[in-house]
């Protein structure tokens, strides 16, 4: 819980003193398209080691 409080506290401080709205909006729009693409590939790495995927068949 403490490393997620951590991570919001990263989030919000980054975005504290923006002038440009419409750039402040972009940015944060891509760090949350970041965010769900990390979390698809952890759950695809996840399901993939779960199902016993080979990942050596050279």
């Amino acid at each position: 819980m403490e490393r997620f409080l951590l991570i919001k506290e990263i989030y919000a401080e980054a975005f504290k003193n923006w002038k440009n709205i419409l750039l402040e909006n972009y940015f944060k729009i891509f760090s949350w398209i970041c965010f769900f693409l990390i979390a698809v590939a952890l759950y695809a790495f996840i399901y993939r080691v779960s199902t016993g995927f080979s990942f050596g068949n050279f």
